[in-house]
C-alpha cells in the first residue's frame, strides 16, 4: 500500500514510460522473463533490467528465483492505488465542472429577466 506521496510518485514515475507499459501490459498475461520482455521491445536485456529496477521500486512488479531463471510478476496494489487517486481527482473536477455550470446558468438566467 502507499505509505506516501513518494510512492505515488514513483508509481506514476514507472507508468511513465511506454516500454515500462508494455512490460506491464504483458506481465498482466501472466509471468514472464526478461528476455520474454525484452523480445517485442527490441531493447537490450540491460536496459529491460533497468526499467524493471524501476518498477520493482514502484512495487509494480515482483521478481522470483527459479534456477537461473527470475521471472517477473505483476502486483496489482500499486495499480489500484494509482486507480484511486486518479479516480478522487475525477470526482473532484467534476464537482467543480457541475458547480460551474450551475453558476452559468443563473448568470444566463439572469440575463434573461433583464431583458
Amino acid at each position: 500500500m502507499v505509505k506516501c506521496e513518494a510512492d505515488l510518485d514513483a508509481i506514476f514515475m514507472a507508468l511513465a514510460h511506454p516500454a515500462r507499459r508494455t512490460m506491464l501490459a504483458r506481465l498482466g498475461q501472466g509471468e514472464a522473463t526478461v528476455g520474454e520482455l525484452a523480445e517485442p521491445l527490441g531493447i537490450s536485456l540491460p536496459a529491460v533490467t533497468k526499467h524493471l529496477k524501476v518498477m520493482e521500486r514502484a512495487r509494480l512488479i515482483s521478481r522470483s528465483r527459479n534456477a537461473q531463471w527470475r521471472p517477473c510478476r505483476l502486483e496489482a496494489a500499486p495499480l489500484e492505488v494509482a486507480s484511486g487517486w486518479i479516480e478522487e481527482q475525477r470526482q473532484v473536477w467534476e464537482g467543480r465542472f457541475t458547480r460551474l455550470e450551475n453558476y452559468l446558468g443563473v448568470l444566463d438566467n439572469d440575463k434573461g429577466t433583464k431583458r
